[in-house]
């Protein structure tokens, strides 16, 4: 897994914002060399180890994590 890079602090106050009024999320998410548009449901912000993490719910209902510097919007 490569180094982790911080979002930028305007990014990440939108995904708190977001898991607050539970409002879903139009995204890409980045893994290996290709980019995936996405719909998510942000469910908790929080950091571990060192790094930012994303945890959210799919369109059809699974709880995924993701590396916050994973994420494009």
């Amino acid at each position: 897994m490569s180094k982790y890079l911080p979002i930028s602090c305007v990014n990440h106050e939108r995904l708190e914002f977001a898991v607050l009024k539970k409002q879903w999320l139009d995204m890409e998410v980045l893994s290996d060399s290709k980019a995936e548009r996405c719909r998510l449901l942000p469910v908790d912000v929080y950091a571990q180890s060192g790094v930012e993490w994303l945890e959210a719910q799919t369109e059809s209902g699974e709880r995924i994590k993701l590396r916050l510097d994973q994420i494009r919007f």
